[in-house]
């Protein structure tokens, strides 16, 4: 009876709660459309498009002075906000660097009784992707050098290539079968990447990597690689590669050969037709190890670092437990700078008013606006401004792979990338289709700021911005997108082109997506489609 009595008092304590609670969520609401209307405002946005997209910045290139002056600028609203650093700094320098060929490739081949020396661009030519580093191993040769579980495909089945050198064909088995017996035919799959290869060289204990172009598909076997300028006459100096500075001595060394090479290995091309046959006949894997041959090869890089960094301010979460999950809101802060050979009196500065001026103001804002609050969130939250991401997403990848906070518990990326232009309702969510609760989210919010949403159901890795960076790394992220125009990476992208109306409207909505999140208790889904890990 007593235990009966409990449970019924417990039950109207919760009615009785339910109420209040209810009152409370909604007042709560109620506080954070108020700050969203009175911190993100028309004026405000106006204000940092017209400085971030100033002609004094130059168009904000990775690297340039216009840069950094647009880094200090954002680093000083984030302190003024009260918003905190990590590790003692507002900035994360980017971890990549200008990839230059080195003084010393060297490849060679020993069959016990001599050794033949190849020359470098006649016989062979490093890949972009390749290592600094020298290793001399026996070789195997890898079919394609696909291990692919999905396909019921594994070219290194039954093969032992720890501490060796593999030689692998370009692209993918049934690329010219139209039936697309096996794989996806004609149409590429990830596995048909060099990078994809690489990695799985590595993960079967490889050392070093030999490529070659399958006789069945291309005419010449001629040595391509990477178009190094110092092995052209035609190309400019500095058209060098992009690659990550600190994990270049961890990389095997990776060349493209030439028939020399393979005649020494094979005994001629057209054994190497015969086996390539072979696999496409039967579609399965034809892997060995080439017997009484040694390689030695050596690849040298030189490097130039890009420069550039990354802008952070941190807000900590005020709950005990739940602090320690993030919420990251960012957009990257670059552009592609200015025309260095033009005329007198016309426009030479490529002032990225929309692209990203906007988005970062939108970043800036939306900071503004959790300072304010009379509480902090729950969750902690992280605002980045990106640079790099005109040269290939170099900000995020490096927050990436060396964040400043644990990505395991960073529960939700948001990114904004050009929210200032087109139809003053419009606007697209891209990542709804992979984020549907994130996406549940941002329409539940959006009846307060009245938008038309778009939601974007295309391949998330499509049309490049830093979400995929973390996309990659399996977080939820949503991308708020007004669309492209003509002045896209055009000199007319300028400030006064950009509705900074509408940038406030798509940053109130960020910020009420956000402080949701901020103050949610669940995890989002994720759905995942296949992709080129770095």
């Amino acid at each position: 009876m007593r235990h009966n009595l409990s449970i019924t008092i417990r039950v109207i304590l919760v009615y009785l709660l339910l109420p209040l609670l209810t009152f409370f969520s909604a007042h709560a609401q109620r506080k954070a459309v108020n700050t969203a209307n009175q911190v993100i405002t028309t004026g405000f946005m106006q204000q940092s498009i017209g400085y971030l997209a100033s002609d004094s910045l130059l168009g904000r290139d990775t690297p340039s002075p216009g840069l950094d002056s647009a880094a200090s600028y954002i680093m000083r609203q984030f302190r003024s906000f009260g918003l905190k650093p990590l590790n003692g700094s507002f900035y994360q320098d980017l971890d990549y660097c200008y990839l230059e060929l080195g003084p010393e490739n060297l490849l060679s081949v020993s069959d016990g009784n001599q050794t033949h020396n190849f020359k470098i661009k006649t016989d062979f030519i490093p890949f972009d992707v390749t290592g600094d580093k020298t290793v001399e191993a026996p070789v195997v040769f890898a079919g394609y050098g696909i291990t692919a579980p999905e396909y019921n495909y594994d070219d290194y089945e039954g093969m032992d290539v720890k501490g060796k050198i593999v030689l692998v064909l370009r692209q993918e088995p049934g690329q010219t079968d139209s039936t697309g017996k096996v794989f996806m035919g004609k149409e590429s799959t990830r596995y048909s990447n060099l990078r994809e290869k690489i990695k799985i060289a590595k993960d079967h204990g490889a050392i070093g990597m030999l490529v070659v172009s399958g006789p069945l598909n291309y005419t010449s076997l001629r040595p391509r690689g990477y178009p190094w300028p110092s092995l052209s006459k035609t190309l400019p100096r500095d058209a060098l590669p992009i690659g990550i500075c600190s994990t270049i001595t961890e990389k095997i060394p990776v060349v493209h050969i030439g028939e020399q090479v393979v005649n020494l290995l094979l005994g001629n091309v057209d054994s190497l037709k015969k086996i390539q046959q072979g696999i496409e006949d039967q579609l399965k894997p034809n892997s060995f190890a080439i017997p009484g041959k040694v390689i030695a090869m050596k690849t040298t890089m030189i490097l130039h670092p890009i420069g550039g960094r990354n802008v952070i301010g941190y807000l900590e979460g005020s709950h005990p437990e739940r602090k320690k999950e993030l919420v990251i809101i960012g957009g990257h802060y670059d552009h592609v700078g200015f025309i260095k050979e033009h005329k007198p009196d016309t426009d030479y500065i490529y002032n990225g008013a929309d692209d990203n001026a906007s988005g970062t103001s939108g970043v800036l804002a939306v900071a503004k606006a959790f300072t304010s609050m009379p509480e902090r969130p729950d969750r902690s939250v992280l605002f980045i401004a990106f640079a790099g991401e005109e040269k290939g997403l170099l900000g995020s990848a490096t927050y990436v792979k060396e964040p400043l906070l644990p990505l395991e518990n960073t529960v939700a990326m948001i990114n904004l990338d050009m929210i200032s232009r087109n139809h003053p309702d419009s606007l697209e969510i891209l990542g709804a289709k992979q984020n549907p609760d994130l996406t549940r989210i941002v329409r539940k919010q959006n009846k307060k700021i009245g938008m038309i949403l778009k939601e974007s159901h295309s391949n998330h890795m499509d049309g490049g911005s830093d979400h995929q960076s973390f996309y990659r790394k399996g977080i939820p992220d949503i991308f708020f997108f007004t669309d492209v125009h003509k002045d896209y990476h055009q000199v007319n992208d300028n400030p006064d082109r950009t509705d900074p109306e509408k940038a406030a409207r798509v940053s109130r909505l960020v910020f009420l997506t956000a402080w949701y999140i901020a103050n949610d208790t669940h995890r989002y889904k994720l759905i995942r489609e296949e992709m080129e890990e770095d």
